[in-house]
């Protein structure tokens, strides 16, 4: 702003530069979605390891895809993911149980666990009184089921001083600070019907009394009509509930259903991956083999399936709750484990393929694949995962579900399509000062200005092909790309392009024996 000139001396202005840092986004962000028995049903909850996941859903169950998945996600590089545990909640049957939430009444406060399963039927509530008032002390226990003694008991959380008196003079309302704070139960306060403002709220003391009635409900399995209705409420992506839980989440990248094969399913995957700017991991059928898997890419290499990669065969990891034996699992986890780890190190303009992207944790894969047998599914875009005896197990393919040659896709390539999202993300949230900016010159400088600092540093990490930044990427937002009426209707034209490097697919060594020399 323009210093106010009054008396005669020396004036300071400060003058903006016009540089706005522009600042990548994260890439590999990675959502799971399945059944689980434990955790929140309402929300997609973040977690940032595999012991993170085990406190907050469990860890491994024999039941479901989804602990093991998100272990294997862990496992191979993965560093954030946000769960989405689905549970049975509609009418019970002769095969069907809904999940139920144990609770625990100690007039006036009824109490519950915060999500639905058995695992709150270990946990206990004790209330002590304090020596002011009717204050008192609430404690969470928790009882340790291998104990048939009930005697092993540990303090988890106890929240002192608390009154049961709505408002609370102190701030200390049993509602408040419990449902706040806690991580296992949620506090309700019954009032008597008494006056509107009633004395102290008495609270009885108790011994440790342990919450019942928490229930599982039936385990859902993917492919079955009540998983998919958890999975996608109503049929309807944009809903609530299910996936549409991500919908509340500031970014997320990658999108695994481990074991989801249902061509419309996956199909509406796809949809909400490109509406959100993600990417789908599809799985293939566990019992797929070389003949039948090329037959589950009919209905979902659409135009959304730019945003999705398929992958085959299932792989070979050994199981922590069968003594370590063999078992099979969906690719999903360990693949978008590796594209984290390969985001990472090299960056996520690298295919997270070749010998770089060992399967970690993998025995194997169901279905052993040679040279020739890779040559038939590849050019049809789908990713084998192979087998070599000197790499191990590794993922042998990058291509999108619309990489099938006879389509001609630009966004042929898992890395091209990744890079461009990327850039489309971190641009669509650095570039919104521009809005309500006056649209003329001044503007238009600034954003090539900061889009060129930020085009150009991804060009200096390697990320575009081109020998300069000419070669490499454009940026350009002047009156060519932005006419008069464009400036009468509101709107600024940002035109942006780079040279994607993609992948050296194919390697061609040629030999040739050389002729002796002849003189002349």
């Amino acid at each position: 702003m323009p210093v106010a000139l009054s008396y005669p001396g020396v004036y300071i202005e400060e003058i903006p530069s016009g540089v706005r840092t522009i600042t990548g986004v994260a890439t590999s962000i990675t959502a799971f979605a399945g059944w689980g028995p434990k955790g929140p049903t309402d929300s997609a909850g973040l977690v940032l390891s595999w012991a993170d996941f085990v406190r907050r859903y469990g860890g491994l169950n024999a039941n479901s895809n989804l602990g093991y998945a998100v272990s294997h996600f862990f496992l191979n590089g993965g560093q954030q993911a946000y769960i989405i545990r689905l549970a049975y909640t509609g009418a019970a049957s002769a095969t069907l149980t809904p999940a139920a939430t144990a609770s625990l009444t100690l007039a006036p406060l009824a109490i519950s666990a915060q999500n639905p399963g058995v695992w709150a039927n270990d946990y206990a509530v004790a209330i002590k009184g304090q020596a002011t008032g009717n204050r008192f002390q609430l404690q969470v226990v928790f009882i340790d089921p291998a104990d048939s003694t009930g005697n092993t008991q540990v303090v988890v959380e106890s929240f002192a001083n608390l009154s049961a008196t709505n408002p609370d003079p102190l701030g200390r309302f049993v509602g408040d600070v419990v449902n706040n704070q806690s991580s296992y139960i949620t506090v309700n306060v019954t009032q008597p019907p008494t006056p509107a403002k009633p004395a102290n709220t008495p609270v009885p003391l108790t011994a440790t009394q342990k919450l019942s009635g928490g229930v599982d409900g039936t385990a859902l399995q993917p492919n079955t009509a009540e998983f998919e209705a958890a999975l996608i409420p109503g049929g309807v992506i944009g809903g609530t509930g299910g996936i549409n839980l991500l919908d509340h989440v500031d970014l997320f990248n990658i999108l695994c259903v481990p074991g989801e094969i249902t061509t419309t399913i996956v199909a509406m995957l796809e949809k909400y991956c490109h509406d959100h700017r993600a990417f789908l991991i599809a799985d293939s059928d566990p019992n797929a083999t070389l003949t039948t898997v090329q037959t589950e890419l009919n209905g979902i290499t659409g135009s959304d399936a730019i945003n999705a990669a398929f992958y085959f065969p299932w792989v070979t990891a050994p199981d922590p709750l069968s003594q370590n034996l063999p078992s099979q699992y969906p690719p999903c986890g360990f693949v978008a484990g590796i594209y984290a780890r390969t985001d990472g190190t090299r960056g996520v303009w690298k295919a997270p393929a070749g010998t770089d992207a060992s399967v970690i944790g993998a025995l194997g894969v169901a279905v052993p694949l040679n040279d020739k047998e890779n040559g038939i599914l590849n050019p049809q875009a789908i990713n084998c995962i192979r087998n070599f005896s000197v790499y191990g197990t590794v993922v042998w393919g990058s291509r999108t579900l619309q990489g099938n040659d006879e389509i001609g896709s630009e966004w042929k390539y898992v890395p091209v399509r990744r890079t461009a999202l990327f850039i489309e993300e971190s641009l669509f949230r650095a570039l919104k000062w521009v809005v309500f900016e006056p649209n003329d010159e001044p503007l238009w400088a600034e954003i090539r200005l900061n889009v060129g600092a930020f085009m150009q540093n991804l060009f200096r990490q390697g990320a575009f092909q081109g020998k300069t930044p000419a070669e490499a990427y454009f940026v350009k937002c002047d009156k060519e790309t932005t006419t008069q009426n464009d400036i009468n209707l509101g709107i600024v034209n940002i035109v942006v392009g780079f040279a994607p490097l993609k992948p050296a697919e194919f390697v061609v060594i040629k030999i040739q024996q050389m002729a002796g020399q002849i003189a002349t």
